[in-house]
């Protein structure tokens, strides 16, 4: 009696649950009604194509794939490039109805609920359609709502009248080819893998429509309980699943019984130590790769991309890395400084000036991107963040020469004191008091001054100039985001009391002379962009690492960016430019280009801080603008040591700009140029020269 009342029960249960399946106007006006009917129309053939998260792929200016960005490991195929023996397995032992039913399917509705009822082992009754509705809710819809996905599993009436009503639309929306291509596309296997494509790569290093018997039986089985049937963690669980699918095969006639016993004598057959997924951040990109990656990225985010967009869009970006260059600049380095070279960093950074764009065509540093200390990895940018502490010396000296001759202190014959000590007044203190490390002419004027670097010279035209026509050129001309962070290279703290932590650099030092001795942190990225304006006639671009992205459909992706703007006179910045290209001729580094055999036509400034703590050297040549930095970085800096290798110590002769930052620069641009003529450098426009 107890069991045909629960008999009864069941088939009353069942008929209840058909109709509702089966009849729009059962579930009334309510919330019930609202949630499904909301979610057939949240699954459509144009949803499935524009919203199921995709990996979107970074590549160079060439087109070659540099690094995958992603939140779900998915790489969509269409029913044609799935393997038959892969349609067959799963619809064998999912849904052996499929091709006749019309999104659910009643004889299974009724037998897995007699079988609960009767007390036998738990038996689904979804179709392929309401299966695929389930997990797109999950796995699209609602993957970032903990709560949503819990009512999307629960097993609840509404739940499964839902499904079954959006599987019912489905089904006439959407041939079953389709349906079951979506379903593959869209169900996870483990971990962050999903769809069938990123399963045959993960787990057999092979494409979805080249999946053998055995492959797809072992994917087929794990679609029911991925972590139960995960051939790593459960190989035995996985294997028993696995013949369960064969077995199913045989009954469905999709295979004969000979062909299953074959299949069952095969190993798992999956990748050794898998499921082999690539890295899903720039981290994964090559060593001379992943800082570009990394502020491709951050650029884009800046541009109104957000994160989740860019890790589920399914985007192409096509960045302005030149992997010869990006090849040459990290080989340098990494010759001045190892990598896992205690203490030190060298960064390079390669831009194309113009005027309607500035090209950040390298971004490299002997430290490659990468959560690994021991192996010399550091997760922060080092190329485009303020990450230098030290500063870059007496590079800012093009910051008070450029000023100089924009207000008409200076041009650049124009004698200027050069005392071996001087010692200059400020409004509220005592003087403050400058010497030159080495031997002057006194006076000296602004273009030799440029060459050979004194102190006592341009700290006494900075105080001639002003602070603050010194700090805005220095803006202007490129340090942007430089000059926004404290003198710690930080965002600015407003709680704190020390003005060190709690102001910006541009209103940190307009009153403090020592600015033009770069003793403040800087970017490399930013240092080498202010060379690019200067080659740039005075043109200001934004350092632009993308050329182009589009979405998962081929369309182009509108990235906005910042105007260029002309921030000096082009005869000011060509004045400047012919000044700074006597570097390399009679200046600082005229015995580190000789010793490269460098004698090619560009510009040069190096710089070295009091302490030795940070040396540079910016210039550039045949339409590249370069920084190369050396800095200390770890816990404990000191003065850097020449090398090989550059090093930290007490060697009393520390490093120099013209003899450790500049000689990278030189080895670099020498496998960069090979065989292309000079260019020459531009004249000084004869308005700044007197």
């Amino acid at each position: 009696m107890r069991n045909l009342v629960r008999f009864g029960g069941a088939f009353l249960l069942a008929g209840v649950l058909l109709a509702a399946l089966l009849s729009p106007f059962v579930l009334g006006g309510g919330a019930a009604a609202a949630k499904v009917a909301a979610s057939a129309a949240q699954i459509t053939p144009a949803s499935v194509a524009g919203e199921v998260p995709l990996v979107t792929t970074v590549t160079d200016r060439d087109g070659n794939p540099i690094a995958t960005v992603f939140d779900q490991y998915r790489l969509p195929v269409t029913a044609e490039e799935i393997a038959p023996v892969m349609k067959a397995a799963v619809v064998s032992i999912e849904d052996r109805r499929f091709y006749s039913e019309h999104g659910v399917d009643p004889t299974a509705v009724l037998r897995a609920l007699v079988n609960d009822v009767a007390g036998g082992a738990t038996e689904g009754g979804s179709t392929i359609a309401q299966q695929f509705v389930k997990n797109y809710l999950i796995a699209v819809v609602d993957r970032d709502d903990p709560a949503a996905q819990a009512a999307d599993r629960a097993d609840t009436l509404t739940r499964k009248v839902r499904e079954a009503r959006s599987a019912i639309q489905l089904d006439h929306d959407m041939s079953k080819d389709d349906i079951l291509a979506g379903y593959l596309n869209v169900v996870e296997f483990t971990g962050r893998v999903y769809g069938v494509q990123a399963a045959a790569h993960a787990y057999f290093g092979t494409t979805a429509d080249k999946l053998d018997l055995p492959q797809a039986a072992l994917l087929a089985g794990m679609v029911n309980n991925p972590t139960i049937y995960d051939p790593y963690a459960h190989p035995k669980a996985a294997l028993i699943r696995r013949d369960m699918v064969l077995d199913a095969m045989v009954d469905t006639h999709a295979i004969d019984a000979r062909t299953a016993t074959t299949a069952k004598a095969a190993d798992l057959g999956v990748l050794p130590d898998g499921p082999s997924v690539p890295p899903s951040t720039c981290a994964g990109a090559a060593p001379d790769a992943g800082f570009l990656c990394q502020y491709a990225l951050s650029y884009l985010r800046s541009a109104g991309l957000t994160a989740d967009r860019l890790a589920t869009g399914g985007f192409t970006i096509r960045t302005t890395m030149d992997p010869a260059a990006s090849a040459a600049a990290k080989k340098a380095v990494e010759a001045n400084v190892p990598t896992t070279q205690d203490g030190v960093a060298n960064t390079m950074a390669v831009i194309a000036p113009g005027t309607t764009s500035h090209e950040v065509l390298a971004m490299v540093a002997n430290r490659n991107l990468g959560t690994d200390i021991e192996r010399g990895e550091t997760t922060g940018n080092l190329v485009a963040d303020v990450s230098d502490p030290f500063g870059a010396g007496s590079v800012f000296k093009i910051f008070t020469a450029a000023a100089a001759l924009e207000s008409g202190a200076a041009r650049l014959d124009t004698p200027l004191p050069n005392p071996s000590i001087g010692c200059f007044d400020l409004p509220d203190r005592p003087c403050y008091p400058v010497h030159n490390d080495g031997s002057y002419p006194d006076p000296i004027t602004l273009a030799d001054g440029l060459a050979t670097s004194p102190n006592t010279a341009f700290v006494g035209l900075e105080t001639k100039v002003g602070m603050s026509a010194v700090l805005d050129m220095a803006d202007r001309l490129g340090l942007r985001n430089t000059l926004r962070t404290n003198d710690a290279g930080q965002t600015p703290d407003s709680r704190s009391d020390d003005p060190q932590r709690s102001r910006p650099q541009s209103t940190y030092f307009r009153d403090k002379p020592s600015f033009t001795l770069g003793n403040s942190p800087v970017s490399p990225l930013e240092l080498a962009n202010v060379s690019a304006t200067l080659m740039s006639g005075g043109m200001w671009c934004p350092p632009n690492p993308i050329q182009s992205v589009v979405d998962r459909f081929g369309h182009p992706v509108d990235v906005p960016t910042e105007p260029c703007e002309q921030v000096v006179p082009v005869g000011l910045a060509n004045t400047l430019v012919a000044g700074l290209s006597k570097d390399t001729v009679s200046g600082t580094t005229a015995a580190s280009a000789a010793a490269a055999g460098w004698t090619r036509p560009g510009i040069g400034k190096t710089g070295t801080t009091q302490d030795s703590e940070s040396v540079a050297f910016v210039g550039g040549a045949n339409g590249y603008a370069v920084s190369s930095l050396v800095f200390a970085d770890g816990p404990n800096p000191r003065e850097l040591c020449p090398g090989p290798p550059v090093h930290l110590g007490d060697c009393g002769n520390g490093a120099f700009g013209g003899t450790v930052a500049a000689p990278p620069y030189f080895a670099a641009m020498a496998t960069i140029l090979a065989g292309r003529p000079d260019q020459p450098v531009p004249g000084p426009d004869p308005k700044y020269l007197e």
